[in-house]
């Protein structure tokens, strides 16, 4: 058997919808050892049958050795197995799942509102089936906790794949508004920035074109390309779709409830309305019809007013006043 890159073999895992079923030894996988460094097969496969040790033959990377188990009635059992025991995901486990995977979960316009998903027992533990159409007959994919979880099943298949690539390719770009719309429906943010798209992630690369947007994150100190857009909205959108997007949000969530104010360069401080400015050494206020306080020594010299005033009698009174 010709050896085979990791990618092939995954493919090819989802071709047999088997499962590559991992464990914590020094290759990483169930039934896979490594034998000797430096040889060209270094990866031998082998499971215990009938309370034995069963051979299955040598290859050159890990993945295809794993294949080679996952195959076997031995692997089988052991992914069902594991299966069994792990706990359903969460509708946003199963996202993030699907956006770790690089893989779309369809979505329907039905009961469960994803391809190939189906509300089958309500009010069970597992209501929901996944199912695909293969060589013309329905395919049970198996019964899931959430419409979530089942579309992830659906999503990692060849056929959820194929009709992916067929919406991708047949889709027209999303404008503004839809974006906006589909951030909501989501529940993301498209994070906003003081550059010259206005969104975090998001760089003007070719003005004029049909998609002029790239959509760009950090990861691992590298840059990585997410894809071109028509709208600088659709690229935010998929920004805030990806673990960094997702991470950069809770971070500004986090500090917009702390209540830390923006980001201030140094040297500089926030100026706001009404807020007056700190006063000089041996400055002081004068206000009006404020009286200064009186020397120790000084008095106060008060003098007799007179004023008169004219009776009905025309004859003149004084008052005095002091």
């Amino acid at each position: 058997m010709e050896p085979v890159a990791a990618v092939v073999a995954t493919e090819a895992l989802q071709g047999w919808e088997l499962t590559l079923v991992v464990a914590e030894n020094s290759t990483g996988y169930f039934g896979v050892y490594l034998s000797k460094h430096g040889l060209s097969k270094p990866y031998q496969a082998q499971v215990r049958r009938g309370g034995r040790k069963v051979y299955l033959g040598s290859f050159a990377i890990a993945e295809e050795a794993a294949l080679c188990v996952a195959r076997t009635p031995e692997g089988r059992a052991a992914a069902a197995e594991r299966a069994a025991a792990a706990p359903p995901l969460t509708s946003e486990e199963a996202r993030q799942q699907a956006q770790a995977e690089k893989l779309t979960l369809l979505v329907a316009e039905n009961s469960s509102g994803y391809f190939g998903v189906h509300l089958i027992k309500p009010g069970q533990p597992k209501p929901y089936q996944a199912r695909v159409w293969r060589g013309g007959k329905p395919v049970s994919m198996g019964s899931f906790a959430t419409a979530e979880e089942a579309a992830l099943r659906v999503a990692r298949s060849p056929e959820g794949q194929a009709v992916a690539a067929e919406r991708a390719a047949a889709a027209p770009p999303l404008t503004s508004e839809e974006a906006r719309q589909q951030a909501q429906a989501e529940k993301l943010t498209l994070l906003v920035a003081e550059n010259s798209t206005g969104y975090f992630g998001v760089h003007l690369n070719k003005p004029g074109q049909p998609k002029p947007y790239k959509a760009r994150v950090t990861r691992g100190g590298k840059t990585v390309q997410l894809g071109s857009f028509a709208t600088a909205e659709e690229a935010a959108l998929c920004v805030a779709r990806s673990p960094e997007g997702r991470a950069a949000a809770a971070r500004a969530a986090a500090a917009e409830s702390q209540g830390t104010p923006p980001a201030v360069q140094s040297g500089a401080s926030p100026k706001e309305e009404g807020t007056v400015p700190p006063m000089p050494p041996g400055a002081f206020v004068k206000e009006e019809g404020v009286v200064p306080p009186m020397p120790s020594d000084a008095f106060v010299k008060l003098e007799a007013v007179v004023k008169e005033e004219e009776g009905p009698d025309s004859r003149s009174k004084r008052q005095r006043a002091m």
